[in-house]
This record gives C-alpha cells, structure tokens and sequence, in this order.
C-alpha cells in the first residue's frame, strides 16, 4: 500500500481508502460483526484511511466503525462528516445556532466513534446561506480542543473553498486542509477548477464514487434491474455513450493484464492533488481487491490515452451537492 499526505496536514493516508456508508445499513451490512470483518480486512491490508459520517444510516456507520477499532484505533485514520442542514425525516436540533449544531454532532460521533477525537472533520454538503465565520470559528474550537485534528469539506466549489480560506486567514483559524467530491472517469466537472485550486493551494483531493457506483465494475448490463438506491447506475447502463466509453476502457485495461477497477482507481491517483480514493466494499475479499488496485502507477501517457478513450464534453452536473436545505427556519 502506498500512502500520501492529506493536504497541508501530517495525516498519511493510504492511497486505497475504505468507504463506510455500507456499515449498519439494513439492506447492505446490518451486522456490526460483517462490518468488523471488513474493517479489519482493510487495515489488515493497509489501508487506514477510513471515511464515515454521522448521516449514514442515522450514525449506525460510526457506530459499527467504532467497535471495529477497539484496540486498533491507532491504526485508523477516522474521517467523519456532519451537516447543518438537509434532514428530510426532521432534526431534533430546530431553533439551535450553527455552534451548537455542530458541537452537538462532534460529540454524537465521538461517543459512537469510542474515541477522544476525529482525525478529520469535513462538513458534508456546501451551506450558502451561512457565513464561513459560523462554520469555521466552532470548528477551529474544537481543533484547538483536540477533539478534531483537521477540518475539511464535501461537495464545494474552488471558489467557496477559497473564500473559506481567506475567512480562516484572516482570523486566525484553521484552515480547511482537503475537499472531498464526487469524481471518476465518467464524472470529470471538478477538471477545470476544483483539481488546479486544491493542487496549487496543497489541498488534499479525496474522490467519491471512483466505480461509479459500481458501473465501471463492468457487472452491469441494459436490462438488469436497478439495485436499491442505485438510479445512477441503471441509467449509466441505458447509456449508449458511457457504455462505449465502458468497452473502450475495458479493452485498454485488458491490454495491460488489468481489471477495470485498477484502471479506475490507478487513473485517479495519476492526478498529484488526490491522496486517497474512497471505495466501498460489502466484503473482505472486495477490500483485499480494491488494495491491490494501488499496485498501478499509471503513466502520464496512459492517463492521456484513457483521457482520450472517455473524453468529456463539458455538460452534466454541476460540482456542488448542497443538499436541499430543508429545515425552515433560521439556524443562526
């Protein structure tokens, strides 16, 4: 397993990280037992770098990580997420300030965590009508508490992560040191601004989806049945284009003696702003596959050639996910 650095931070991620959205789902892995196992399959493997968040599965994702890593939580870097807003089922947090909500997520997920801090912190969706000072001054509190040793953000643009660094600057606070964001081959909208701006400003890349949603599996044909909470994928197979896309892709990585999910995961890490690519995993022998995918140190020429077999045209989504920001009345 190789590893990288997250940014500006001293964390030293593996470059293969493990997604945790599957852990405490009822329809995915509801045992904390099944979960356990495959924790332990990834560190076992190398891979320590460990992404969760308080919304998975109403914190059943924390909570099964955190009995997982007794008595190897040293070996995990925990990375965890929490909103502001976006409770479709209601939030029992109504009338609370910005503060409050998030000192009242830290310490939700540390109990669930069985741990005395988060290694990073990153706030989940993008929230424009609150100011980077309501975000930013709780969160440095709890950096100089210790409870949380670096910040970051899901889903931002380039240009809200660098007003949130000006702000951080010029109060003194931390800044935030990676962006998470939806990115695969198939997936390219943070190419033109998002990579450059965590590049040249030593912001740590972390992808989401790298399989697109298992598409770039290969598994997955027009006609199957779309699997539960997986639209995406059912579409991308109706797709003529992405399936063109698809058998270009799995004829270059089978001239290599490669899988698609190496190709997948090795073209990713050709970019020097990514350190760790998250990937899901339902079982052990998924996590010792996924770590066997860093083995691949694509060449510039090789990422050129797959940049040319799935060449975007520039439409498509846009960046941010900002959730919908249900809650109807003021939070500050």
């Amino acid at each position: 397993m190789r590893y990288r650095r997250v940014g500006s931070s001293d964390l030293q991620a593996s470059v293969i990280g493990l997604g945790a959205i599957n852990f405490g789902n009822p329809s995915r892995i509801p045992d904390a037992a099944d979960s356990a196992r495959v924790i332990h399959a990834a560190l076992d493997a190398g891979i320590n770098f460990i992404d969760t968040a308080e919304a998975y599965t109403d914190g059943e994702s924390e909570r099964h990580l955190g009995l997982a890593l007794r008595g190897r939580r040293n070996e995990a870097i925990i990375a965890s997420k929490f909103k502001l807003s976006d409770y479709p089922d209601g939030d029992e947090r109504i009338g609370r300030s910005v503060r409050d909500r998030i000192m009242l997520s830290v310490e939700a997920s540390l109990r669930r965590l069985q741990t005395d801090h988060i290694d990073l912190y990153q706030i989940h969706h993008p929230e424009p009508t609150i100011a980077h000072e309501e975000i930013l001054e709780p969160l440095g509190e709890l950096v100089e508490r210790g409870k949380v040793r670096y910040i970051g953000e899901c889903n931002y643009s380039a240009w809200r992560h660098a007003q949130s660094n000006a702000v951080a600057d010029a109060r003194g606070w931390p800044r935030m040191v990676s962006a998470q964001s939806y990115y695969n081959v198939l997936r390219r909208q943070v190419e033109p601004e998002l990579l450059p701006f965590c590049t040249a400003n030593d912001i740590g890349f972390i992808p989401y989806r790298p399989l697109a949603t298992g598409f770039l599996t290969g598994k997955y044909r027009p006609g199957d049945p779309p699997r539960p909470g997986r639209k995406s994928l059912a579409k991308l197979a109706e797709d003529p284009h992405a399936r063109a896309v698809l058998d270009g892709l799995l004829s270059f990585a089978e001239s290599r003696g490669r899988t698609l999910t190496e190709l997948a995961f090795a073209w990713l890490l050709a970019h020097p702003a990514l350190c760790s690519v998250i990937a899901g995993a339902m079982t052990e022998e998924q996590v010792r596959t996924n770590a066997a995918a860093s083995a691949w140190e694509m060449t510039k020429a090789e990422r050129d050639e797959v940049d040319e077999i799935a060449r975007w045209d520039g439409s498509g989504e846009e960046v941010e996910e900002p959730g919908r920001h249900s809650i109807p009345v003021t939070i500050r």
